[in-house]
């Protein structure tokens, strides 16, 4: 890995994500590599030649950085995690997402948090303090084996349910992201993600070209055709919601 500390002029930017109005990113580049990630797009603006998931740059200012553009922001959606996972294994070491959090303590700003991370439990102290926020897991399959073909670097789908089941029994408001939605049995995604989550999104794998070559290679190629996943997506919409969790299908 190699990892590299920098300085940022802004912690806080503009996005285009639906519902949100700015993003904060603690980290350019991601420790858990997901074969699939989007953000790979990130590369050309590093100057690092090694393939996506070898290379980090910590944003050590950020915090500083954050605090300093708060006192011209009053209000507003903020998701943290859009390009990288904020609790990736570096955090644990660096704690920048920590200390941003603690500076939005004093913010009025509704704060959203996507990972893939157990280590976010970490931080209940401080996310309870906050004046709004809810806390997303991305749980993409129930499946340990197709994790491990997409997601080899990322945190096992047990720790993941184990830290929304924290977050939700500290009060915390909370989702579980099916995004891409793998290969997968909606019924067993449902029952351990059952009584620990707020709210589900749904959404497929977009830019699938990046792992054209992973799916025909694991014979997952046929259980990723779109009538498949639309299929796939409905069923679990359907017991989601018969279970009483509302869920929202992300795509047509």
């Amino acid at each position: 890995m190699n990892i590299r500390e920098i300085l940022t002029k802004n912690a806080l930017t503009r996005t285009g994500i639906d519902g949100y109005d700015r993003c904060l990113n603690p980290y350019v580049g991601c420790g858990h590599g997901c074969k699939y990630c989007y953000a790979t797009f990130m590369k050309r603006f590093t100057g690092h030649p090694e393939p996506w998931g070898d290379f980090v740059d910590v944003k050590i200012n950020a915090a500083d950085a954050l605090r300093r553009q708060l006192g011209r922001i009053k209000k507003g959606t903020l998701l943290i995690g859009t390009v990288t996972d904020p609790y990736q294994p570096l955090e644990a070491r660096y704690c920048i997402t920590r200390d941003c959090l603690s500076v939005l303590v004093q913010s009025p700003l509704e704060v959203h948090i996507l990972t893939r991370s157990p280590l976010v439990v970490r931080d209940i102290d401080i996310l309870k303090q906050l004046s709004c926020v809810e806390i997303g897991l991305s749980i993409t399959t129930n499946s340990e084996d197709v994790k491990g073909i997409f997601e080899p670097m990322a945190p096992s789908i047990a720790s993941r349910v184990d830290a929304l089941k924290a977050l939700h029994d500290a009060g915390l408001r909370t989702y579980v992201f099916v995004g891409p939605m793998l290969p997968m049995d909606p019924e067993a995604l449902a029952s351990i993600i059952e009584g620990a989550a707020d709210e589900v999104l749904i959404d497929r794998l977009n830019y699938a070209g990046k792992v054209a070559g992973l799916l025909r290679s694991s014979g997952l190629a046929a259980q990723m055709t779109m009538p498949h996943v639309r299929a796939a997506a409905r069923e679990l919409h359907d017991i989601l919601t018969e279970k009483g969790i509302p869920v929202s299908i992300l795509f047509s």
